[in-house]
Order: structure tokens, then sequence, then C-alpha cells
């Protein structure tokens, strides 16, 4: 057994912006002391840099390492990549920062590689061909206390609505939780693989349509930048105004849904009929663009091959007119209720402190005054021409939750306005993009409504995925849930749980 020990070298790293590309070459291999001292330092102690990704792939009989940490205010990514050896034990960089603790978990179970001091060294997702067959969900060793005043509560993976199997372990003292553990991984989809044997650019399409059924147009838009990175195309602006009105749409969609349903956890059966309602013409709107409610077919790399034409804009103004006074209506009645705002203010407080420890993302990050939006530190689509500013909260609990949701449906009506009305003349779409760039590594990052989505792959010497990964928001998130659910009353968890809305199937790829 080799024992990697921790030395302070000089940083050594190179950097992209985001939907960039460059050859695996020029990402710096470094010692595992360098390549563990560099990046738990670009990390520690900052509101700026979090992970946006971090894994392995095998490399001969070795496991590359690849970092990818953003900096939110200069807008790079530091990229720096490591060689490991499968039966080195190696220091965690969860043991010096804990945003790695689900990387590294993940790392562990795909290929065996332990670590010394990782706190949590648990399997993530139960693969089929994970490294270790024996270690199955079944016998998932979930933590416990040992005492006779305390409880255990069982929830799941059998639910009782349409969700996805995920079990949910709470040990209670009573009717107060205190401590809340989430394991998913129940049907590991094989979702990155498929994009490898899938070869058709239409099936990897249809792929990364499905890695989340209620962020088709986030997933889709992803895949689409980095496969245009790779073959170094450039979108044109019809095409960027169509992503960016598709992305905000799909945000009011999923927002207003949520407060439908943050309504009914909470008994308030009018709110969750009217948002309920406000909804489908959203949707509907999707199904006369594309085709199809979810934008499943909308999205293309290199093509547009639904190009947002006047009378879709003129259509879209009409929902939008039609849609914005009853939902105005409707949130002052909600945020106005007393019996409503009782269950919501000060439940389930995630706070800014355990949102950066944890490397919280999206709206739940937002909602406890963490200002992480790709949207801003990482622009894409058309969000540097609309001057987007993040909507941030401070509080972390089910009101600030919902109360951003609430205000970035407001925020996208007025992006959806502005979009209408700059419709420029449709380009013609392309049918090829040309050569791929062979032995090269690319980062696609998009800010769904979930939070950030993070899309990377390498390619071979032929230009073809040679390894693909999917970052999904849950993936930092479901963490936040189980902090933020600590020392609430058991009866709060769905509120709590539905504040979040993380995704079952978004995880478990």
């Amino acid at each position: 057994m080799t024992l990697l020990c921790f030395y302070r070298s000089d940083m050594n790293y190179t950097t992209i912006k985001n939907n960039q590309v460059l050859p695996v070459s020029e990402i710096p291999e470094l010692s595992y002391s360098a390549f563990f001292e560099l990046n738990t330092r670009l990390v520690n102690n900052t509101q700026e840099n979090h992970c946006v990704n971090y894994f392995g792939y095998p490399v001969v009989n070795n496991i590359k390492l690849i970092c990818c940490i953003a900096d939110d205010q200069k807008h790079l990514i530091y990229l720096s990549s490591c060689l490991v050896n499968r039966d080195e034990h190696l220091l965690s960089f969860t043991a010096m920062n804990f945003c790695f603790e689900k990387y590294e978990r993940e790392i562990h179970e795909n290929f065996g590689i332990s670590y010394v001091d990782h706190p949590w060294l648990k399997p993530v997702r139960y693969s089929h061909n994970r490294f270790d067959a024996q270690k199955t969900i079944s016998n998932y060793p979930f933590y416990s206390i040992d005492s006779e005043e305390l409880h255990e509560v069982g929830v799941g993976p059998i639910h009782a609505g349409v969700i996805e199997p995920g079990h949910f372990r709470f040990i209670c003292n009573g009717e107060q939780i205190l401590h809340l553990e989430i394991q998913l991984g129940y049907q590991h989809r094989g979702v990155e693989p498929l994009f490898l044997k899938r070869k058709r650019l239409a099936e990897r399409v249809i792929v990364s349509e499905s890695i989340a059924g209620d962020n088709v147009i986030g997933h889709t838009l992803a895949f689409s930048y980095l496969w245009e990175s790779i073959y170094g195309y450039k979108p044109s602006r019809d095409l960027e105004l169509a992503r960016t009105i598709a992305l905000e749409l799909e945000r009011m969609a999923i927002h207003t849904g949520d407060l439908a349903a943050a309504c009914a956890d909470v008994g308030y059966q009018l709110g969750s009929a009217v948002f309920g309602r406000l909804r489908t013409p959203i949707v509907n709107f999707f199904q006369e663009w594309c085709g199809n409610r979810l934008a499943k077919g909308l999205l293309w790399p290199g093509m547009n091959l639904y190009p947002f034409t006047t009378t879709l804009s003129d259509r879209l103004r009409i929902v939008l007119d039609t849609f914005e006074p009853d939902f105005e209506e409707m949130r002052k009645a909600l945020f106005k209720m007393p019996s409503a705002l009782s269950r919501f203010e000060r439940t389930g407080i995630l706070t800014t402190e355990n949102a950066v420890t944890i490397g919280a993302v999206g709206m739940a990050a937002r909602a406890s005054g963490l200002n992480r939006d790709i949207r801003l530190s990482h622009p894409h689509s058309l969000y540097n021409e609309l001057n987007h500013e993040p909507i941030v909260k401070h509080h972390g609990d089910v009101y600030s939750r919902l109360q951003i949701r609430k205000q970035e449906v407001v925020q996208s009506i007025k992006y959806l306005r502005y979009l209408i009305n700059s419709i420029t003349e449709n380009e013609n779409g392309v049918t090829s993009l040309g050569n791929p760039k062979p032995n090269s590594f690319g980062l696609s990052m998009v800010e769904g409504w979930r939070g950030e989505i993070c899309h990377c792959a390498i390619t071979d010497n032929k230009g073809d995925l040679l390894f693909y990964k999917v970052k999904d928001p849950s993936f930092h998130n479901w963490l936040a849930l189980a902090l933020a659910v600590r020392n609430n009353e058991i009866s709060d968890f769905p509120i709590c749980n539905k504040s979040f809305n993380l995704s079952y199937c978004g995880h478990d790829l």
C-alpha cells in the first residue's frame, strides 16, 4: 500500500471559459500531492470559487483524475489533472473541504480508489459495472445511533406518488429530526455510457433530453453547447434567441408548478389549483412550438429545427398577457396568508455557511445568500445581452426558496418580453458542423431552473467521444436538504423537500 502525502507546491493549472475546448495534453498533470494542494486551496474559505466537476476515467492501467474549479468572479474554470493507481490510498479532498464529498465517493465506487481520511466513504449509485459488486444497495450502511430514546423512520424507496425511488432514513427524537440520510441509486440508468455507445447525433440528443424529465431544455442545451464547441461552431443569434426563450419558459413552468405543489403541502387548495392551472399554458406553448409539452426535439446542436418566428412571438405574447395578472393575484394572496407563512417561515433553514461548505448551487444556494448563478458568473446564451441579475435571499428557509421561485417567474416574464421583441431574421441552420477536435477536453455549464448543469467530454484521436460526464445540480443539493431539515418536525419534511424539488433521475446517472 502506498500512502501519498500532502505537501505545498506552486500552483499549476490551465484555464478555460464556459463552452470552450482545449487539447487534453494542455491540462497540467500533477503529482497527487500538488493536485491535492492546488484544488483544496482554490476552494478553501471562499464563496467565489467552487468545484463544478471532479471525476476520473481509465488510462491504460491507471486512473486519470480531472478537477474543474470555477472562479465566479473572473469567469474562468481552472483545470488540473493527476494520474493515480487503483491501489494507492489517497488523502481525501473532502477532509479539507466537504464540497468534494460526493465526487470522491463516486470515484471510489467506480474505480475502487480508497481514501485514508474520507469522513463518509460510501457508494453513490451502485452501477452494474461498479468496482466492488459485493457492495449492494440492499446492504447500504446507513448511519445509526444506538439509543433507547431515539427512533428511526424509513421512507421509500417505493413512494406513494409517481416520483422515482429513493430512501430517506430519519433519526428522530420524538417528532424532531436529528439526522437524515438520503440514499438514491436504486435504478442507475447508465446515461453517461450511452453517450459513448450511441454513435449517431440524433441518439445522443435523445439521451441528453432524457437525463431529467423536468429539465429537458437545461441538459439538452448543455450537450448542444459542448458538442458545438468540440466542432468549433459558434451559434447564430437566432439560435441563441430560441434557446434563451426555451430555457426561461422551462424555468417559468417548473417554478409555477412547484408553487402549486407547495400550496398543496400546506393544505392551501386554491393556490394549488390556480398555480397548477397557470403552468399548463406554458408547457402547452412548447407543444405549439415543437410538438412536445416537455420541449423534447426542440434543441439540436448547430441547427434551429424549430425557429422562433414572429407568429410564435405573437402567440407567446398572448400567453404571457393572460398568465401574468392571474399569477400576480395568486402570488400576492399566497404570501399574505398567515396560515401558509407560518409553515414557510423559519422552516428548513440552510445556512449560508452550510451552503458554502457543501458547494450548493442554483436557487437553493441563492436562497441562502450565496450568489451562485451561471447566467452571471459564466454566461451563456443571451444572458449578457439581458444584463442578468440573480435574485438572492438570505434566510435560507422554505419561504426564501419560494420567494426565489416567485420572483424568478416575474423576471422570466420580463426577459421573455424583451426577447420576443428582438427577433432577428432566421439564419439557415447547418446540417454538418465540420470536423471535431481530436484528443480534446470540453466543458459546458448551463443555469437550469434547478441550478448549475455541467457536461464534460473528452474526445479520442478521431474526435469521437472517449468519455462523457454529466453533473445535475441535484448532485450538490440533496445534502442541502438533509442539512436543512435537522431540528425540524418530521411533519415539515414534505414542504422542505418540495421547496428544493431535487431530481432523482438527474442524480441517478
